[in-house]
């Protein structure tokens, strides 16, 4: 039988229901990787809750720019990507699970391949995601699919096995995910992106926030469209959701928030990432715009 082309498939998924998957992932510097097949190629895609699209890697995939006549831009974290090509892939399917219609933008993504040594097909961002409630467990590095109703109900009525231990609101804004958290007791908001590796913390914030931040060392970030900047590096103390949600200390580095604020229309004083993620195992459900934190099996030192 002959494969449709326009079907992705996640070899290494378990299908826990019709309408539940279980994916597993691998870290790559911090970033979340899944195996998949698209288009009749095999390789990996990076979960962004950052991202807004699926992204396809121009470097596999080839089309003409005359694919579409629109002109508009896609942002991620880091900076805002002009005038992407875009794709309408006729059906996504994560196993048997389908999405019709998928648009896509076509991106040069080598320079992230390059620089993480990874086969990199794309990147799976909010336009896949929204209509699942999204488990991103990096206690045992898997991330489980469930897909929801327009309310954000599951379909899949069975639970989890997992025990929920507390849950905390957020605003969608356009497809990012805005926390309010504060820093001792300075009221923050933050944006939530698995696909940022280091949290973020805008330079201009109040100098009452930023004596806890502990800078240690410099580093080098570059960007979605391989722009290079050097940034400030180190600990961010006394960071909470709410009373009972705290976070240890976190890796974050300094930076300006200024062109992500504007390309999102919001104003963040910074972004959670891998480190929120690490600490936290969460549920995002973006039709109730809420997370839930579930409980760990034992205590991870």
């Amino acid at each position: 039988m002959k494969e449709n082309p326009k079907v992705i498939s996640f070899p290494k998924a378990e299908i826990l229901s019709e309408h539940t998957t279980r994916i597993p992932f691998k870290l790559i510097d911090n970033l979340i990787v899944i195996e998949a097949e698209l288009l009749n190629k095999k390789g990996n895609f990076i979960i962004d809750t950052g991202s807004e699209t699926l992204i396809l890697n121009q470097a596999h995939f080839k089309t003409r720019p005359s694919i579409t006549g629109s002109s508009r831009s896609t942002s991620g974290v880091i900076d805002v990507i002009d005038n992407p090509l875009e794709k309408r892939l006729q059906e996504f399917i994560i196993k048997d699970l389908i999405l019709e219609n998928m648009d896509s933008d076509v991106i040069n993504l080598s320079h992230i391949e390059a620089s993480k040594k990874i086969h990199l097909l794309g990147i799976i961002g909010y336009n896949i995601l929204k209509d699942y409630e999204v488990f991103i467990d990096m206690y045992l590095n898997q991330i489980t699919l469930s897909r929801v109703d327009d309310l954000g109900e599951k379909l899949d009525k069975r639970d989890y096995l997992e025990t929920i231990i507390d849950t905390v609101n957020f605003k969608l804004k356009r497809h990012t995910i805005v926390l309010e958290a504060m820093v001792n007791d300075e009221k923050l908001k933050f944006g939530l992106d698995t696909g940022a590796e280091y949290n973020q913390l805008n330079k201009r914030t109040s100098k009452k926030i930023l004596k806890y931040f502990y800078p240690s060392h410099r580093m080098m970030l570059v960007g979605a469209s391989g722009r290079k900047i050097e940034v400030l590096a180190g600990k961010l103390y006394r960071v909470k959701l709410s009373d009972k949600i705290y976070f240890a200390p976190m890796e974050t580095m300094l930076t300006n928030l200024n062109q992500m604020n504007e390309a999102f229309g919001t104003s963040l004083d910074g972004v959670l990432g891998y480190e929120f993620f690490r600490q936290q195992r969460t549920i995002i459900n973006y039709q109730k715009e809420k997370l839930y934190f579930v409980e760990f099996p034992l205590n991870k030192h």
